[in-house]
């Protein structure tokens, strides 16, 4: 009988194959397979918060293939994610499957390469139940806030609102950070700036500092201040009083852990933190380099990770790739080691690649665009890291200008090192890059050019970006590596936060839930006590704290909280703010209002139900041109006129311009970018009568074919024919007859539990 692999992701499901041979069948579970219940708490707070799991709604058939595959195989290696989420996850199919003890083998994979995976097989373990319970108990405080403040808000905010337990915090934060920017008075000051000129005729820029007397620095509060200053360098010359020349060395940055990562693909790359866990996550699950580069392979190590821990053979890998590229003196006498923080789970290594053989430029034609640049990302980072020291040549000069003291610096690169590779970047605005003095020495008399006095405002703190939120969450201990995507995905779906260009503002709702949960729930929202609750979790893990400590802990305390709210806070007690539109109620006059509908944002008369007045909002938001009119490439058959592309509840749809007077419309037909499979032709989507979709060749009736399930540009791998997503299943197949092919796919849907709260 055959060995049965269970990992979590379809897209892996190949090159693990690829990396055991025969012996083994390998299948994905597509995520969790088990779940608390979506219409009910599912946890029986007064029975010890005992949690009541089912099956997951559309699993069925996928259980009952996976258990008869189990039954048929000697040996069932449970090998979802290396994480606390994939552990849980292996304990779920253990259980959905009923797998008896001594068929289980829980093994791991910190990376998908062939030499990764067979000495994973070869080291199996038991569950960790431990790690199990720390997810288990992460899932039921998610569960219980999410079910009892959510209602809450609905009661006395707005129907449909939601709470959890760390978006609720990110969302604080934010929220915070606008009050303080509103908070902000400026304050002027002035810098004055002198253009100097050496003897050899060569010009720098020197800043004022302060007294040359006393050598302290002063600040130039006013105008008169600064003409001042200006007045009294053009009585006199600019002596050199001070000039000192130094070498200071850099250190390159630390590999990639899952927030550095995010945080950096969004300085570098613009991602947001969803794109690029996608991204990663495909990078580890494997691409396709052809058969010289050893097929299907991981490119890089697992990306959920808090640890800056990389083993010997892939720091022995990386220095001798330096030696031989750039050559030993960029190679470091000893393999550079980076400190992990004390609060990292530790439990993977840092995000590299598998193999540093496997260039940027050797992958790139195999990879897609995005794939490209952030494993690029990853490959130079990881490669910088275990380089040399970059050597800087740095000169600081002091001016003395009638009495006022000048200060100019300058840098310049005596050895690159690892910059000659990468160079991390920041968040803080970008100051001046300091260039390299010209040559003078110390006593010389500088030519003053001109001096120039320029008036500045002190500025607010900035607001956050996805980059340097993620870096706060991380330094603040508030949540771990898998959920710092979803929490920002979360709390912009939801509606408390928006993006303007990179940066995160909190919406009207998102002020007044924060402002209500800081009153009521103090607890929930506090920074301090949320980071608190993930080392609890921590605790959980390693085997101190139990479950049921911990959430009665929590229970206790939210319970009071829960009840005192209650009473105490009413809608009445609560303003919602409103947005208004620049529309005039043509019924009662009233301005109108922006509100949230089945199909979407509306405008709607603020005086309801008195008035129940409605239009479609067709003015452009604030900074967004107007929509340019897309016109058909035919007339209405009706009446002449031109027909306009409108969207609609079922989808697209041209409409004649003279409705309502004219009503003749016709659907929008998109092509699929597949060929009919019996004449060539295109296939594109159609409707049914009863608002179905389907797939229709484009010549029908002259060609009959038709389709309810997808067709798809992928061809069957087996056989060479069109494959087809299966409608409402999680799998593709082939029709050709005889071929019988099929395979799992994971829904876009899917969700790995935790990642996102109720």
């Amino acid at each position: 009988m055959a060995n049965l692999v269970i990992i979590e992701s379809p897209g892996k499901v190949s090159t693990i194959r690829n990396c055991l041979g025969n012996g083994y069948k390998v299948m994905a579970s597509v995520g969790h397979v088990r779940d608390l219940p979506k219409s009910s708490l599912g946890i029986d707070i007064e029975d010890h918060f005992q949690a009541h799991y089912i099956n997951i709604r559309g699993k069925g058939e996928l259980i009952r293939e996976l258990k008869k595959e189990a039954k048929n195989a000697s040996t069932v290696f449970l090998a979802t994610d290396p994480d606390r989420e994939g552990e849980a996850i292996s304990w779920h199919l253990a259980n959905a499957l009923e797998l008896p003890p001594a068929k289980i083998r829980r093994v791991t994979f910190n990376e998908i390469t062939k030499t990764a995976v067979r000495a994973g097989i070869k080291k199996p373990r038991d569950i960790d139940m431990d790690l199990v319970n720390s997810q288990q108990a992460r899932r039921i405080l998610d569960r219980i806030v999410g079910y009892k403040l959510s209602p809450f808000l609905w009661k006395n905010v707005k129907s449909g609102l939601s709470a959890g337990r760390v978006q609720s915090v990110a969302t604080r934060i934010i929220v915070d950070r606008e009050n303080e920017i509103r908070a902000f008075v400026p304050k002027e000051y002035w810098t004055a700036d002198a253009v100097l000129v050496t003897a050899q005729g060569k010009t720098f820029v020197a800043h004022y500092y302060g007294d040359a007397a006393t050598g302290e620095k002063r600040e130039l509060l006013c105008e008169a201040d600064a003409l001042a200053v200006r007045d009294a360098a053009v009585r006199g010359p600019f002596l050199v009083t001070e000039l000192k020349k130094g070498t200071k060395f850099r250190a390159p940055a630390a590999p990639f852990t899952t927030s550095t990562m995010q945080q950096e693909a969004s300085r570098k790359l613009n991602f947001h933190s969803q794109r690029t866990m996608k991204v990663a996550q495909e990078l580890y699950e494997g691409v396709n380099l052809g058969g010289e580069n050893g097929g299907v392979q991981g490119l890089i190590t697992y990306m959920r990770t808090d640890s800056l821990r990389v083993s010997a053979e892939a720091q022995e890998a990386a220095r001798a790739y330096i030696t031989a590229t750039y050559g030993e003196k960029y190679c470091p006498a000893a393999p550079r080691v980076y400190k992990t923080k004390a609060t990292a789970q530790d439990a993977h290594e840092a995000v590299r690649p598998t193999n540093v053989a496997l260039t940027p430029a050797v992958v790139r034609p195999r990879v897609t665009s995005d794939q490209y640049r952030l494993y690029k990302l990853i490959w130079e980072r990881f490669i910088a890291s275990q380089m040399e020291s970059a050597e800087l040549a740095t000169v600081n000069a002091e001016m003395n200008a009638s009495g006022c003291l000048y200060r100019a610096s300058g840098t310049s690169v005596r050895f690159p090192g690892f910059l000659a590779v990468y160079e991390e970047s920041t968040d803080e605005a970008a100051q001046e890059a300091e260039e390299n003095l010209p040559a003078f020495e110390e006593g010389d008399r500088l030519r003053c050019e001109s001096v120039t006095p320029l008036q500045h405002f002190t500025e607010p703190p900035a607001r956050y970006t996805e980059a340097s939120l993620v870096r706060f969450l991380e330094e603040r201990g508030i949540g771990r590596p898998s959920t710092f995507a979803p929490i920002v995905t979360l709390i912009i779906s939801r509606g408390y936060v928006a993006r303007s260009g990179k940066s995160l503002v909190p919406t009207p709702l998102g002020e007044v839930t924060t402002k209500l949960m800081i009153e009521s729930f103090p607890d929930i929202v506090d920074y301090t006590f949320t980071a608190q609750m993930e080392d609890k979790l921590d605790g959980i893990a390693s085997g101190g704290d139990t479950v049921e400590g911990v959430l009665t802990d929590f229970w206790k305390d939210f319970s009071e909280e829960l009840n005192r709210a209650d009473s105490e806070i009413s809608r009445e007690n609560i303003e919602v703010p409103v947005e208004e539109t620049d529309m005039i109620c043509e019924l009662c006059g009233a301005r109108m209002i922006v509100k949230n509908g089945r199909y979407g944002k509306f405008a709607a008369c603020p005086n309801y139900p008195t008035c129940k007045n409605t239009k479609p909002l067709t003015e452009p938001k604030e900074n967004e041109p107007p929509k340019e009119v897309q016109y058909a490439p035919f007339r209405c058959e009706q009446c002449g006129s031109a027909m306009v592309l409108r969207s609609g509840r079922y989808g697209d749809f041209y409409a004649c311009v003279r409705y309502p007077e004219c009503r003749y419309t016709r659907q929008k037909v998109y092509t699929t970018g597949v060929r009919c499979p019996k004449c060539g032709a295109d296939i594109v989507t159609k409707h049914g009568k009863n608002r179905t979709i389907f797939y229709s060749c484009s010549r029908y009736p002259e060609c009959d074919f038709s389709s309810w399930d997808m067709p798809l540009e992928e061809k069957c791998p087996q056989c060479g024919g069109i494959l087809y997503r299966k409608k409402g299943k999680n799998y593709l197949f082939c029709k050709t007859e005889g071929c019988g092919y099929r395979r799992h796919v994971k829904p876009e849907e899917e969700s790995r539990g935790t990642d996102t709260e109720e």
